[in-house]
This record gives C-alpha cells, sequence and structure tokens, in this order.
C-alpha cells in the first residue's frame, strides 16, 4: 500500500540545482523540506547498476541517518550513439570541480569521433528515478524520462548540469534556454517537461496531498 507523505521531508542531495527544483516541486504539498547538506550528512556511495538502485542508496541512508522521511533523485543523460553513456555516471563525467562544460566537450568530441553529426545520430533522453524512504524501510520509487537531441554549441546558461545541450523533442530551445517553470513547474504554471517533473507527477499521484 502507498504510504502519503507528511510533515518534514529530506531532500537526499548536495547538488544544489537539484535541491532548488525539489524543493520548488514540493512547495504546493505543504511539505517542509530539508536537505542533507543542511543536516551535515554525508553522502553515501552510489554502487548501484542503475538510477533506481542509486536513489533507493541515497533515500534510504538519508532516512536512516536524520530519523525522517527522506526524498532522492538519481538522474543522468543517456545517449543512444554512445551506448548509453554516461548514464548514471553523468555526474561523475564532470569531475571532482563539476565541470559540465567540459563533460558536454568530452561527450562533443566523442560524437564527432563515432560519425554522429546529424540530429538523427544525436539521440538521448534524461532520465530521472526518485525514491522516498522512511526510517522503517518503506519505500515508494517512480521514473521519468524526456526524450530529446544534443546539439553542440551548447546554448542557454538557466538550468545545470548537462541541459545547456539537450533539445527536448518537439521544441525549439534547449532546457539550457527555459526558465526553470517552462523545464519543472507542474501545470497549469509550466509544462512539466523535464524528466524530474515526470518523475513527480507520479510520485505525487501515489503520496503527496496537495494543500
Amino acid at each position: 500500500m502507498n504510504r502519503r507523505i507528511a510533515g518534514k521531508l529530506v531532500i537526499a542531495t548536495h547538488n544544489p540545482g537539484k535541491l532548488a527544483e525539489m524543493r520548488e516541486l514540493l512547495a504546493p504539498y505543504g511539505v517542509e523540506a530539508i536537505s542533507a547538506g543542511e543536516l551535515g550528512l554525508s553522502e553515501p556511495e552510489e554502487t548501484g547498476d542503475d538510477f533506481r538502485a542509486n536513489a533507493r542508496i541515497k533515500a534510504t541512508s538519508a532516512a536512516q541517518s536524520a530519523k525522517l522521511p527522506a526524498f532522492a533523485d538519481d538522474s543522468g543523460l543517456v545517449i543512444d550513439a554512445l551506448d548509453g553513456a554516461p548514464g548514471i555516471h553523468s555526474a561523475r563525467w564532470a569531475g571532482e570541480t563539476k565541470d559540465f562544460s567540459a563533460a558536454m566537450a568530452r561527450i562533443e568530441r566523442l560524437l564527432q569521433e563515432r560519425g554522429a553529426t546529424s540530429a538523427e545520430k544525436r539521440k538521448a533522453h534524461f532520465v530521472s528515478a526518485l525514491c522516498v524512504a522512511w526510517p522503517d524501510g518503506h519505500l515508494e520509487e517512480v521514473e521519468g524520462r524526456v526524450d530529446g537531441t544534443l546539439v553542440w554549441p551548447p546554448r542557454g546558461a538557466a538550468g545545470f548540469g548537462y541541459d545547456p545541450a539537450f533539445l527536448p523533442d518537439g521544441h525549439t530551445r534547449t532546457f539550457g534556454e527555459m526558465t526553470g517553470i517552462e523545464k519543472h513547474g507542474l501545470p497549469p504554471r509550466g509544462l512539466g517537461l523535464s524528466h524530474r517533473a515526470r518523475a513527480f507527477v507520479k510520485l505525487a499521484e501515489i503520496a503527496l496531498d496537495r494543500r
């Protein structure tokens, strides 16, 4: 049976971009969100072999440490021409300094090496796996996806991570050129376009009550 989220919730991330998106998504539900970073929680080693497993690891670790329900996202960019890379290693490709400009340049070099110069050869998608874990071990898990094409050079300074290089299907602007409301705002304010927003809609249906 699904369990509803109420009261205080730990957001199990140290990524300011993810934290801002998650807080914005949770705001209409009256959930008090506090980050793992604000609580001084350490980041667990992500040893899972897919997005869902890594989200579960992060949420469970934070829930057990904080003795509160915890909400985690594991997301990444999956590129067809690179056999699914960077995938679950998307953040690691940016290195310790989180240099996503360098990571996007690396991707472009690899695509060029493989002759992926036309739009049909540059297909990619973002995946977001969301997990809410309770201290007693109960889990709620969902996943969302958005398909698109990689562009070069990257466009726009909004968003974070690989957003400036990702053009979602059916749109003329990259995630890096869209406002936060356009990218992950939920109807009626936004389109619920991003992978994280799509996953969140599923989570809201089973575990949240709008205030």
